[in-house]
């Protein structure tokens, strides 16, 4: 398994001029091995050989220069004006120019330029991959630890759960018996226990517990999946949150809450540690 920074969506390569020809290979090339996250890509090149540099003079900056150097010289008696002007000259911006190889380079040789550029290529994303393969068995590990958390406490929420449902029950008899109390009237005892009922199970969440139970499932297989598993597992992750929040919605016992709420906070980490899985 191997982790990732964002979404591949967002593909960007840098190369020089020359190299613009072979983007689409190494656009290929490189989509192999990533399917998941944003990419930035720079290429740089050097050549050694003498062919490929040109260094030229921009005469009319170096007049200019010259003309200058030679005025103020002359003006307050600073040195030899021509060993002044060749020491200025050199240390001038835009007047000994080194045009780029990338401008210079022959494109004919393009078959030697991609041989080296894929050699060069393969080794990155040999280093690469090894590195996310590293960084993804630790996010695993991570997830893992989380996941067997989180499915002990939804094992506490179900033996929660009966108790809590009961109790809200009676708490909504007690309130009803009081309010006939307070008003007078004597309430119709199976009619009430009916009305209780329908109240009661408003907060039943066996179904999404169910669901709950499922999806965690479905994360414990995915765990010891290959492959890019990413996008299914933050699909699988907005799932879970959502079963937890309805589940919260519905829970009127403080023991309960509690608990749902620190299952939200795992899967809030799983959440997060998936965004980085391909």
């Amino acid at each position: 398994m191997k982790s990732v920074n964002h979404r591949f969506s967002d593909f960007s390569i840098r190369t020089p001029r020359f190299l613009a020809p072979f983007e689409e290979r190494i656009r290929a090339r490189i989509s192999k091995d990533i399917v998941r996250g944003k990419t930035d890509m720079w290429i740089n090149f050097e050549s050694f050989a003498e062919d490929d540099m040109k260094i030229h003079i921009n005469s009319v900056y170096a007049d200019a220069y010259m003309k200058v150097i030679w005025d103020l010289s002359k003006r307050y008696g600073i040195g030899d004006p021509d060993t002044v002007a060749l020491e200025l000259l050199a240390k001038t911006p835009d007047v000994i120019v080194h045009e780029k190889y990338d401008d210079v380079m022959d494109l004919d040789s393009a078959d030697e330029i991609w041989a080296g550029l894929s050699d060069a290529l393969e080794k990155t994303l040999a280093q690469f991959n090894h590195m996310r393969e590293t960084e993804g068995e630790a996010l695993i590990r991570d997830i893992s630890e989380n996941y067997i958390r989180a499915k002990e406490i939804v094992k506490e929420i179900r033996k929660q759960a009966p108790r809590a449902s009961e109790q809200y029950a009676e708490r909504l008899k007690e309130r009803v018996n009081e309010l006939m109390d307070k008003f007078g009237d004597t309430a119709d005892d199976s009619r009430l226990l009916t009305e209780i009922a329908l109240l009661a199970d408003k907060t039943d969440i066996n179904e999404e517990m169910a669901r709950l139970e499922s999806h965690l499932s479905q994360l414990s297989e995915m765990i010891h999946e290959n492959g890019a598993i990413g996008r299914k597992m933050d699909f699988l992750a907005q799932e879970l949150n959502r079963e937890a929040n309805t589940i919260g919605s519905k829970s009127h016992d403080v023991q309960l809450t509690r608990s749902v709420v620190e299952l939200k906070s795992l899967i809030e980490k799983i959440r997060e540690q998936v965004q980085n899985i391909e």
